[in-house]
């Protein structure tokens, strides 16, 4: 069993290309034992995004703080702290931070993907 606050996870900047002032934590992953799903949990700076992209796997998402928008394909759609995502297998996605504070989510993936 672990129990960790995500203030005790080191938080590293995202380096796919594409991504701006956007950085992640893994509260829960591979490198603590956990074989099917990882949480990472991403902190999107005022003005930052993720990269424009798609993956073979879904990804469970949930709006922490702030306030944004999540690219479906090239449509956004406004999202705000205590909203779920549900980003499907190879749907092209992008979360953008359009408000003044920073935008934090939760992204439970297969470890694989962490």
């Amino acid at each position: 069993m672990k129990i960790t606050r995500l203030e005790d996870c080191p938080k590293s900047a995202v380096q796919m290309a594409g991504a701006q002032g956007a950085s992640r934590q893994v509260p829960i992953g591979k490198a603590d034992g956990a074989p099917n799903f990882s949480i990472r949990v991403f902190t999107l700076e005022p003005g930052g995004n993720t990269p424009h992209h798609v993956h073979a796997s879904e990804h469970l998402n949930y709006i922490l703080e702030g306030t944004g928008e999540v690219m479906e394909g090239e449509i956004p759609r406004p999202v705000r702290a205590g909203d779920f995502v549900l980003v499907t297998p190879h749907e092209k996605h992008q979360y953008r931070n359009t408000g003044d504070k920073p935008l934090i989510f939760m992204c439970m993936v297969p470890s694989a993907y962490e």
